[in-house]
């Protein structure tokens, strides 16, 4: 490494002249460019005096012309050829100014914002089929040795998405039951059927109505906070250091709330039937003057367990979706708050439109088999 850059300030004949010397490189600079700046303000007229240059950089030459201000247009440069031209080169790449973008014609517009809504529908399905496969070799790793099942974090997780949501979906599947009791009562008693009220609380709180508020709750609970906490990792740089320390991210953080949302979403479908019922039952009790002892030796007879296991096979597909959008959501975050606050959000509505339309081809599945 050569001499430090420095200057010094001469005066001839009336004019300044800065005679540098040194590296003046981003490393040899040190403070000379500040001090340069200082020196040379109020001067009208400088003359250059590069000669003495050992080394200079883009870095160098930037301080030299912010230094000069466009003063050294009065004055001469006296500077090797390649000092003079990397000079040029710097002072062209200031002069030059970003040249704004053409304004879009609306129609070209909507093709523009057409063609990146496909090309991002089709690297959204790039970026889960590479999960989906990252996903299913670690299952495969754990199935083949079960010790690396990390089975700590997967009670813990259990007990946040499961134990915790039960007051939640209680109260709401409770509320959800009532107003569908309400409804049947307000409209069978027009047909003198009250007593179908049951069937109607029976068949839609067993085969549909607990399963899908479980599923959704769990999508604005669950998929948001396995989103925000793996990309919050994503964001530390901790995912990065977990692969180098020779870790799985996918064994150590995905398969976890995958197992943990598998257990606890058949429990809380349960609770949920049981409140919804309960809802129903009060409602129509208080509104049809139906005892609870009919309303459950009806439930017995007309409407059955069948319904029950309909809705609870929904579950696992639910739970395995839940968490697969939640934590490749938490692992596509980059390096800022915006994606972070980008990915969460995008979690829970991705959450919700699959729970909604894997409901429906469950819905015409059992159709299709008379169930």
């Amino acid at each position: 490494m050569g001499a430090p850059a420095d200057f010094i300030l001469e005066e001839k004949d009336g004019h300044k002249t800065a005679v540098l010397s040194g590296d003046w490189t981003a490393r040899g600079m040190v403070d000379a460019g500040e001090r340069l700046v200082q020196a040379m303000e109020g001067s009208q007229a400088v003359d250059l005096d590069l000669s003495d240059i050992t080394r200079c950089d883009t870095a160098g030459a930037y301080a030299i012309i912010r230094a000069a201000d466009g003063r050294i247009s009065a004055g001469r440069i006296t500077a090797a050829p390649r000092t003079l031209r990397l000079l040029k080169l710097v002072d062209d790449a200031i002069q030059v100014e970003a040249e704004p973008a053409p304004p879009q014609k609306g129609f070209q517009a909507l093709l523009e914002r057409i063609g990146r809504g496909v090309y991002g529908l089709g690297d959204d399905l790039y970026s889960t089929m590479a999960f989906l496969g990252h996903l299913l070799v670690a299952i495969a790793r754990c199935i083949a040795k079960p010790s690396r099942v990390r089975w700590a974090p997967v009670v813990s997780l259990a007990e946040r998405a499961g134990l915790d949501a039960i007051p939640i979906v209680s109260v709401t599947t409770f509320f959800i039951g009532a107003v569908v009791a309400l409804l049947g009562a307000n409209l069978l008693t027009q047909f003198g059927a009250q007593v179908f009220a049951v069937e109607l609380i029976g068949i839609s709180v067993l085969r549909e109505f607990n399963i899908l508020i479980t599923a959704i709750l769990l999508a604005g609970r669950s998929a948001s906070s396995f989103a925000a906490e793996i990309g919050s990792m994503k964001m530390n740089q901790e995912i990065d250091a977990m692969q180098v320390m020779g870790v799985d991210p996918y064994e150590a953080l995905v398969l976890p709330r995958f197992a943990a949302l598998l257990i606890t979403i058949p429990l809380l479908t349960f609770v949920a039937t049981l409140a919804g019922l309960v809802g129903g039952m009060v409602v129509t009790w208080a509104a049809l003057d139906l005892s609870p002892t009919f309303f459950l030796q009806r439930m017995q007879d007309s409407v059955g367990a069948q319904h029950y296991w309909i809705g609870l096979s929904k579950a696992p597909v639910m739970a395995m979706v839940i968490a697969a959008i939640g934590c490749r959501q938490g692992m596509e975050v980059g390096n800022d708050v915006e994606s972070l606050g980008r990915r969460v959000t995008a979690a829970v509505v991705h959450a919700i439109f699959a729970i909604i339309f894997i409901d429906a081809v469950f819905a015409l599945i059992y159709m299709e088999l008379n169930l």
